[in-house]
């Protein structure tokens, strides 16, 4: 048997069974290879395809409208109610009418549970009012100008471990009633409110007077169980031609609206109840519209007002740069053409309910100006009164002929729309349009401020400054490095700067927020002088080393010359950093960030500078190792001819070599912007997260990666803020796809345009 020896340069023939064996293990290999990243491609694009719709299935149930299936519907014998409440298990209600009969029953069968009986005696009921629907609170109003407060209270137990719910009326004032008018008329108009420390009653009489009653209730400081009430009252005389047609209190018992015949809205301000004080009265409606319904929105600020158009109209006072208060109506809803007849306000989000004469029901959102839905509740004819349950999940209506419906609300994420998430809002208390992101708070009737703007903004305001810094200094140093450095000085300078991109970016945003925050704040006219200076010393080392004579000159081998300025760049910063006190007094008065606060520039320790600084730091590398080899990859017969050809080596770099590598710095530039879009712990770090739409280099932001990392471990799973911050997730996404996808284009156009050099 031929034996053959590679040592000895004896090959095998061509067609050798060793040869064949080889061959075949080589193309066995290839196609294994050629398979394993084909295979590795699709699991990647695959992979990246479920991200996308995983984050799609989160986010598309916000745009969901809302949604009402009848559960229960029967004929009830009671056909006077005037008012009617859902408990939050949408399975007791009570009903309340104007001979003063309360009755608790299954709100699906109509079943009695219990008639309590009120202490009216032989009184004659002439009003009723009603708190905000969270406090179950009510009063009746008699013709002798004495009122009753009572309130709806459940206990829950759970014996052998089912629920049972046992209603009861309370009297938060006592049993007896409350003398409200003095001179005895009637109480034609009522409302009331009431907590543990105040209850509130207004009421307009028969001869036109709007009388208002406060009883404060004040704890002995030695002991809790001893206290004294203490009553306050006032009242006011109203204009002789005009009849009230609607009364409300807010919930903190400080502000009170009074509606109209003609249209008109009186706001009085009854913080001091004993000096209550007319802030505006405004005509709310055209002339030949009426005001048919007023409910407060949840939190007392906003007033809903039906109108016999069908329109609702949401107002609510706005503080001028006088610092007074004025009403403002800041939107509408109308959607409905029939006289609006009932308002129903949910109880914890800022949405409600709207009922029109001819029985259609409209769902609203005010924050996010979204209709969700209109739909037939009843058959048009005769009067309803409605309620929605504390959960926003359940309807109960009764109409005059006696018919009662229960219904269940579909009704997730109506505070999510287009319009609030991008387009400015006009929040409660705000004196204006506003992009704000506040997604909690401790209040229970919070406005959740859902807007992306500003922090998609903060999200660009960080790429635009790390990108500021990185892309000169990685760009410029990848050309000098590939094209004019020795080979010894690349091979120190490129793994150095490399190896930089493995530093964690936990560690530099720590060292952002708690190291490099306050040296920048604290040496702020230094900082600057270094960015000035620097290129102005590298400039004027380079005229210095023309000027040096030819024998000193060639002691520094070719492709060393950098190394000079090294010692050039430390000094600028020391003697930078030195002189930095001296600089701030001398044009400052020894304070920088205060001379600029005081001069309309805000400043935040941690800002815009700190954060481009440090996360050009970490770009650095990406973009410098991608264009260095992009350039140091063109092919040497070019840079050769070009110099035979009579070019200089910098005529060589900008017509020639940039040209041909500009497909790889364009990727470079790309990906390093989408590991600035993408970047978290350094914003997080070193920005304030604070979600403002300000271009001031001194300003902090919020970007969306910051964000998700900040709030999702809180958020409430499926909740409308859950899902919002997976539309934030997905933003980022659908933006890193848009940026990779043009670099994609551009660098194969650049590629096919340049291939023929």
């Amino acid at each position: 048997m031929t034996e053959y020896s590679l040592k000895n340069n004896i090959l095998p023939p061509a067609h050798s069974p060793i040869t064949m064996r080889r061959r075949k293990w080589r193309e066995t290999k290839d196609r294994m290879a050629r398979y394993g990243v084909a295979v590795g491609g699709m699991a990647v694009i695959f992979a990246i395809v479920l991200i996308f719709f995983y984050l799609l299935y989160v986010v598309v149930p916000l745009f969901y409208g809302a949604d009402i299936e009848m559960t229960a519907e029967y004929d009830s014998s009671e056909k006077t109610a005037i008012h009617v409440t859902l408990n939050e298990y949408n399975d007791v209600a009570l009903s309340l009418d104007m001979q003063g009969q309360a009755r608790f029953f299954v709100a699906d069968s109509g079943e009695t549970i219990l008639e309590p009986s009120l202490p009216l005696a032989d009184m004659v009921i002439a009003s009723f009012g009603k708190g905000d629907p969270s406090t179950g609170v009510f009063a009746y109003g008699f013709e002798d100008g004495r009122t009753l407060v009572f309130k709806q209270a459940y206990k829950i137990s759970y014996p052998n471990d089912i629920r049972t719910i046992t209603p009861r009326i309370e009297f938060p004032l006592g049993e007896e009633t409350l003398l409200l008018d003095n001179q005895r008329q009637a109480l034609k108009f009522l409302t009331v409110q009431s907590n543990e420390e105040q209850t509130t009653i207004a009421a307009v009489t028969a001869d036109k007077r709007l009388v208002l009653t406060s009883l404060i209730r004040e704890e002995s400081f030695m002991d809790e169980d001893e206290f004294t009430i203490e009553q306050f009252s006032a009242e006011i005389i109203l204009p002789a031609l005009v009849e009230t047609t609607q009364l409300v209190m807010d919930i903190d018992q400080r502000e009170l609206y009074l509606a109209d015949n003609a249209g008109n809205i009186a706001f009085y301000d009854i913080q001091d109840i004993t000096k209550p004080r007319l802030v505006q009265k405004i005509k709310a409606v055209p002339s030949d519209v009426d005001i048919t319904a007023i409910e407060f929105l949840t939190g007392g600020i906003s007033i809903l007002v039906g109108r016999s158009d069908g329109h609702v109209d949401q107002w609510f006072p706005v503080r001028d740069k006088d610092n007074n208060y004025t009403l403002h109506n800041v939107r509408s809803f109308a959607d409905q053409s029939s006289p609006i007849i009932a308002i129903s306000p949910e109880y914890a989000r800022k949405g409600f309910l709207a009922l029109d004469a001819s029985g259609q029901l409209g769902i609203y959102h005010t924050t996010a100006e979204r209709t969700l839905l209109v739909e037939p509740l009843n058959d048009a004819g005769g009067h309803t009164v409605m309620a929605i349950s504390p959960r926003s999940n359940g309807l109960i209506s009764l109409t005059t002929q006696g018919n009662v419906k229960l219904s269940v609300i579909d009704n997730e994420h109506p505070d999510v729309s287009w319009h609030s998430l991008w387009e400015k809002v006009w929040y409660e208390s705000r004196d204006k349009p506003e992009y704000i992101w506040q997604s909690s708070s401790a209040s229970n009737d919070f406005e959740p401020k859902f807007s992306l703007t500003p922090l998609t903004f903060g999200t660009f305001k960080a790429a635009m400054y790390a990108m500021a810094i990185a892309m000169p200094l990685a760009i410029f140093g990848a050309i000098y490095t590939a094209y004019f450095m020795s080979p010894g000085m690349r091979k120190i300078v490129k793994p150095t700067i490399e190896i930089m991109e493995a530093l964690p970016t936990v560690i530099l945003g720590f060292l952002a927020g708690l190291w490099l925050a306050p040296i920048v704040e604290g040496n702020l006219p230094g900082v600057f002088s270094i960015f000035v200076m620097t290129p102005v010393m590298i400039v004027l080392t380079a005229w210095g080393w023309t000027r040096l004579p030819t024998s000193l000159r060639e002691r520094i081998p070719d492709g060393w010359e950098a190394a000079i300025l090294v010692p050039v760049v430390i000094l600028v910063g020391v003697v930078s950093m030195m002189l930095s006190p001296i600089v701030e007094a001398w044009l400052f008065d020894s304070n920088m960030p205060q001379w600029l606060n005081d001069h309309g520039i805000g400043f935040d320790q941690r800002n815009s500078l700190v954060v481009g600084m440090v996360m050009g730091f970490a770009v650095i590398p990406t973009i410098f190792s991608i264009t260095e080899d992009a350039i140091f990859g063109v092919p040497k017969h070019l840079t050769i001819g070009s110099l035979a050809l009579g070019a200089t080596p910098w005529q060589t770099l900008t017509r020639v070599v940039i040209l041909t590598a500009s497909p790889g710095i364009f990727s470079a530039v790309m990906i390093g912007l989408g590991r600035a879009v993408g970047e978290t712990m350094i914003v997080l770090m070193a920005t304030g997260n604070t979600p403002i739409m300000d271009f001031n280099i001194f300003e902090g932001f919020r970007a969306l990666s910051a964000n998700i990392a900040v709030e999702m471990p809180e958020a409430e799973v499926a909740s409308s803020h859950y899902r919002v911050l997976f539309l934030a997730a997905l933003v980022l996404f659908m933006a890193t796809f848009v940026f990779n996808t043009v670099a994609e284009v551009v660098r194969q156009r650049l590629r096919n345009k340049y291939s023929s050099l």
